[in-house]
């Protein structure tokens, strides 16, 4: 995927919690539930989510249903965002594109 990912942070009405919305759907009609890193098993999207939004102190569970990604936090959600916006995109500014071999022969 070259296109980049729009995320939207979401004010909840519950202190310690975020929302994001994606341009993008994540799952399908399923709903992901990760109460910490461990729950992550596989690496589908939202497993790659979740995954990444652990790495960051604070991040208790994180809940991702379509385009939408739920996350409890203790502190504050700091660079939740960017991280999101940055996960999904492979063609970044200094990374050369690799070409299979014979392409465009």
């Amino acid at each position: 995927m070259g296109q980049p990912v729009t995320v939207l942070e979401k004010p909840s009405s519950i202190p310690g919690v975020v929302r994001f919305e994606t341009n993008r759907p994540l799952t399908g009609m399923g709903h992901e539930i990760y109460r910490s890193a461990d729950d992550v098993l596989a690496d589908r999207p939202a497993d790659l989510v979740a995954r990444t939004l652990f790495e960051v102190a604070g991040v208790e569970s994180v809940h991702v249903n379509g385009n939408v990604i739920t996350v409890a936090f203790t502190g504050k959600p700091e660079g939740l965002k960017e991280r999101l916006e940055e996960l999904f995109t492979y063609y970044r500014e200094g990374v050369e594109v690799v070409m299979p071999e014979g392409f465009g022969d």
